[in-house]
């Protein structure tokens, strides 16, 4: 099995790159499963029902979030009657909907987990160690091809929960930094990792943001209102595809992707 893992949607040009590069890849049988982080797809802030569809129908069978999950008012009714749209786990349990899901698919059932970080992110969220361990104790009711979205911004905490997940997950990738890193491996008891598969948007802009209002906040130390770039010229979808032996969970490769 072939599983696209793609990073961070960024608003508009991160859609609009996405539905062209998901829809043509499961057209063609380049790829046989697709998750996407979709938390900076309203104009970068959160998801709607209305992107979550266009999503869906452009090619992704999960959806994960992360620090942006509340944006969107709507976002609670949402995560809490799709169970495709998923928030991060480790978020505190009486928060709507769940951080795992499993469906089935003619080559076998895939189970996505999404956990956030707690280095620069959000320290008062559970630990997302302890709580993979809690998901993972049920490992044989979920198949063997497990996926992790780690969303998080520290490359030590994505590295340590990667080496620490090593041999009981397919692929452990980290989000949230929207820059695409050049680590991506099998570590040694099979589980394959990227410490980030990056930004689907705008490349020229500073991690899709208008780079004239970024740059402004850093000269000025001033706040500002960060909009998503609208340069969609520029736009590339970033992301890995894991190649799974679907009899053992195991990961036979991991290769970045960067397609327009």
């Amino acid at each position: 099995m072939k599983i696209l893992m793609a990073g961070d949607i960024m608003g508009s040009p991160g859609r609009m790159v996405f539905a062209r590069v998901a829809t043509e890849m499961k057209r063609t049988g380049k790829v046989d499963f697709v998750v996407a982080n979709a938390e900076n797809a309203a104009g970068g802030k959160g998801l709607t029902a209305k992107l979550a569809a266009e999503l869906f129908n452009a090619g992704a069978d999960v959806l994960t979030m992360g620090d942006h999950s509340w944006d969107q008012q709507e976002f609670s009714g949402l995560v809490a009657r799709d169970n495709r749209i998923l928030r991060p786990a480790n978020f505190a349990p009486a928060c709507p909907g769940k951080g795992i899901v499993t469906l089935e698919t003619p080559k076998g059932s895939v189970t996505v987990i999404n956990l956030i970080g707690r280095v620069f992110v959000r320290m008062s969220d559970d630990c997302p160690f302890r709580t993979a361990d809690s998901l993972l104790k049920n490992k044989s009711d979920s198949g063997k091809i497990i996926l992790v979205d780690f969303h998080a911004e520290a490359t030590s905490e994505k590295n340590a929960i990667g080496r620490y997940l090593d041999g009981r997950v397919t692929a452990v990738v980290g989000t949230h930094t929207h820059v695409q890193t050049a680590d991506e491996q099998l570590l040694p008891k099979g589980t394959a990792y990227i410490t980030d598969i990056g930004m689907s948007g705008p490349t020229n802009s500073i991690i899709g943001c208008d780079t004239e209002t970024i740059l402004h906040v850093f000269l000025t130390g001033m706040k500002a209102r960060f909009d998503v770039s609208s340069d969609t010229a520029s736009a590339v979808m970033h992301g890995v595809i894991i190649d799974v032996d679907e009899k053992t969970g195991k990961a036979r490769s991991i290769k970045r992707v960067q397609a327009q």
